[in-house]
């Protein structure tokens, strides 16, 4: 073998190294545009579903120390930092501690406000039924926009744990992307077959 062959060898094999790298980091790139777009989405759902929750509170539906109660929990989620901007977003790092906190502290007061399934379907077959069923919506929303971006961010962080993908820093400068971790289960009589 002559040294054009041997060069001509090294280059098709570097062309082709080149072409794998480029393909591995277009794929990483895509999964953390799909993280930051599932985050958005995540927090317009959280968004509605404390909405829903005001409403609910607004509604007369419950009794007014629950009111209080579901109203201020709705309050603090949606003052514990929404994603306003595509920039914060692509920060990755899920929802920040104080905004699962609250969202948690939202779903726990309104599972208690909420009471027993039986209460619940007195609720849904009440006057304020249709508040009740627009909660149920949103809380349902959320929790599969949940799931959603935790499914994005464990598909990312398995194409980042990768050999050639850290072997050759494909992933540059982005942050491990983070799942949001909080309680959002529904009660049993508010599941869309559940009830």
């Amino acid at each position: 073998m002559s040294w054009s062959e041997i060069a001509l060898v090294v280059l098709g094999a570097l062309a082709v190294g080149l072409l794998l790298a480029w393909r591995g980091a277009s794929r990483l790139d895509r999964l953390h545009r799909k993280v930051a777009a599932s985050r958005i989405a995540l927090d317009a759902q959280l968004v509605r579903r404390a909405s829903a929750a005001v409403e609910l509170a607004a509604s007369g539906a419950l009794d007014p120390a629950s009111a209080i109660l579901v109203a201020d929990a709705a309050y603090a989620a949606s003052d514990a930092g929404p994603v306003t901007s595509p920039a914060a977003a692509l920060k990755m790092d899920g929802l920040g501690a104080d905004r699962e906190r609250a969202e948690s502290g939202l779903t726990a007061t309104l599972r208690e406000a909420l009471g027993a399934p039986e209460a619940i379907r007195v609720l849904l077959d009440g006057p304020s039924g249709e508040v009740v069923a627009g909660l149920s919506a949103a809380w349902y929303r959320a929790t599969l926009a949940r799931r959603f971006h935790n499914e994005a961010v464990a598909q990312a962080r398995r194409v980042r744990r990768l050999r050639h993908v850290r072997m050759f820093h494909l992933a540059g400068r982005a942050p491990m992307p983070r799942t949001v971790e909080l309680d959002d289960a529904l009660p049993h009589a508010l599941e869309p077959n559940g009830g």
